[in-house]
Formats: C-alpha cells, sequence, structure tokens
C-alpha cells in the first residue's frame, strides 16, 4: 500500500514539475513515469524495512 500511494504522490509530483518548465504533455508523461518509478522504489524499500523492523 505504501508502494502505491508514494508512487501516485511522485507521479503527480512529475506531472506538475514539468507542467511547470513549460512542458508538453508527453513531457509531463515522461516526468510524471520516472518520479512516479522512483516513489515507487522508495516505497519498496520503507516497506521492505517496516516489514523486517515491525515482524
Amino acid at each position: 500500500m505504501i508502494i502505491l500511494l508514494l508512487a501516485a504522490v511522485f507521479a503527480a509530483w512529475g506531472a506538475f514539475t514539468a507542467k511547470r518548465r513549460g512542458g508538453r504533455k508527453l513531457d509531463m508523461a515522461q516526468y510524471a513515469a520516472g518520479f512516479g518509478i522512483l516513489g515507487a522504489l522508495i516505497g519498496l524499500v520503507i516497506t521492505i524495512v517496516l516489514s523486517r523492523t515491525l515482524g
């Protein structure tokens, strides 16, 4: 659940960043995909750390 949440938040952040820099729709999609992957990886690490720590 943490993975999906962070992926969505980072994807929205990426799209907003591209739009702020004057990017077109494909630029926004590329930024959203890149930031979303980064968010998913961070969420994966957090999930693994929490599962090893708590259980």
